[in-house]
């Protein structure tokens, strides 16, 4: 492989510095460094980050390609400067056995825009009635060590105890779905004013926040890992806050959507804005944004939700849950989190690279970018402004809650083990 210098880039946020890579690894980090025949990437002003690893991504594949396949999902991936992605198993047929879960495995390997590790059923077929095989989804090339029935809740408090008590025994985590099945149904938004206003089903609080509270109490009970998707309420973060201070073994993600937008873009009846879980309020958003800061939530996860057109240009109560996020999640995090002053770019850092793949035990990703390292990277401009535009999304789905909205930044170079994905903003 060629070689490459990153010239003048600040590292992680810091003062500007050259990378050299050289094959697949970092060769060198500091000032005024050259190689010849090295190909130069000009990048005074922008920030080098190591690659993001998104802990929750939907690819869809097997099974709904009319919304995404592995090959468009990892290309928007590597568009949004993601090195590594995290599938999510509720695909058709479920990812409950090993033969399901090496087949996306197999599928990120052929395409080579960033790394896909699967994530395993907890239960067969996601019914939540039977455990499915998590100890051979483990053991099978794939190396499963992330398990979620996201979409449903793994609601029975035995079953959940049962997978928590399997998976420890290989240091795996259960990434929990917290809704409460009976307090949702018939649920369209997030309960409070604004569906009372306009006469939709109410989603409360509370249906997330009991579900954590069981949760966190049955990983403590069996000293193994549990992991909270999507946390989207003031009350949560609290419940997750007690845990750590308890010590039990919990960690938390929110999404981008739910550190900036709020349950009053409903007021529109756009189904772009219908989310699981909910949009929530704005003292939510601010909660969220603080527990981000202060380390309450881990990490940032995009819950990337592709679906196709038919799926959400229909009326509010037919239309499907979930957004795209990929490509804007890091836009989005300057907004709420750099730009604000919460974060600096060494946090997000810790929160979109480090720390998920550090969850996930995603080997070679959330490095240092120092010598001697895998060259994951990902450069930012974040000096640039502009509005979202789905039409250039690498995504095969469009449902974006951003069209037309501006927001900071925009990932330039992506880097998979020194090899470029994205160069000067186009996929290779």
């Amino acid at each position: 492989m060629s070689k490459t210098l990153i010239r003048g880039a600040k590292v992680l946020g810091g003062e500007p510095q050259d990378v050299l890579i050289d094959g697949g690894t970092v060769a060198e980090v500091g000032s005024g460094l050259s190689a010849e025949g090295a190909e130069v990437v000009e990048a005074r002003g922008k920030v080098l980050l190591p690659g993001l690893v998104d802990l929750h991504t939907h690819l869809r594949e097997p099974g709904r390609e009319d919304s995404e396949t592995v090959l468009t999902g990892t290309r928007a991936a590597a568009s949004g400067g993601y090195t590594a992605v995290f599938a999510m198993a509720n695909t058709f047929p479920v990812a409950d056995t090993a033969g399901v879960v090496e087949q996306v495995w197999r599928l990120g390997k052929e395409h080579g825009y960033c790394d896909v590790q699967p994530i395993g059923a907890v239960t067969v077929g996601l019914e939540g009635k039977k455990l499915a095989e998590l100890g051979a989804m483990h053991e099978s090339a794939a190396g499963v060590t992330v398990f979620s029935d996201d979409g449903k809740c793994v609601h029975d408090a035995v079953i959940m105890r049962r997978a928590l008590e399997y998976v420890k025994a290989f240091d795996g985590v259960v990434a929990q779905h917290a809704q409460e099945p009976r307090l949702t149904e018939g649920a369209q938004m997030n309960e409070g004013v604004v569906s009372a206003e306009l006469g939709l089903g109410g989603w409360p609080a509370v249906a997330e926040e009991s579900v954590i509270a069981r949760d966190v109490l049955l990983a403590d009970h069996v000293g193994s890992r549990v992991h909270i998707c999507h946390l989207s309420t003031a009350g949560s973060v609290e419940i997750v806050r007690w845990a750590k201070s308890r010590g039990i073994r919990v960690t938390a993600e929110v999404t981008p959507h739910h550190l900036l937008l709020t349950d009053e873009l409903v007021r529109s009846y756009n189904p772009v804005y219908k989310v699981n879980p909910p949009l929530r309020t704005e003292r939510d958003v601010l909660a969220l944004r603080e527990a981000l800061a202060d380390g309450t939530i881990d990490i940032v996860a995009t819950d990337h939700a592709p679906h196709p057109h038919e799926d959400k240009d229909c009326e509010w109560a037919a239309a499907a849950m979930g957004m795209v996020g990929l490509e804007t999640a890091l836009s989005v995090v300057q907004e709420t989190m750099v730009d604000t002053g919460l974060l600096d770019w060494a946090g997000v850092a810790e929160r979109m690279s480090f720390t998920p793949a550090r969850i996930g035990r995603a080997e070679g990703h959330g490095r240092p970018v120092s010598a001697g390292e895998p060259a994951n990277l990902t450069l930012v401009d974040t000096a640039y402004r502009g509005p979202v535009d789905p039409a250039g999304f690498a995504s095969r789905s469009r449902n974006t809650p951003y069209e037309g909205r501006e927001l900071p930044g925009r990932v330039t170079h992506t880097w998979l083990r020194g090899k470029a994905t994205l160069v000067d903003g186009k996929l290779t």
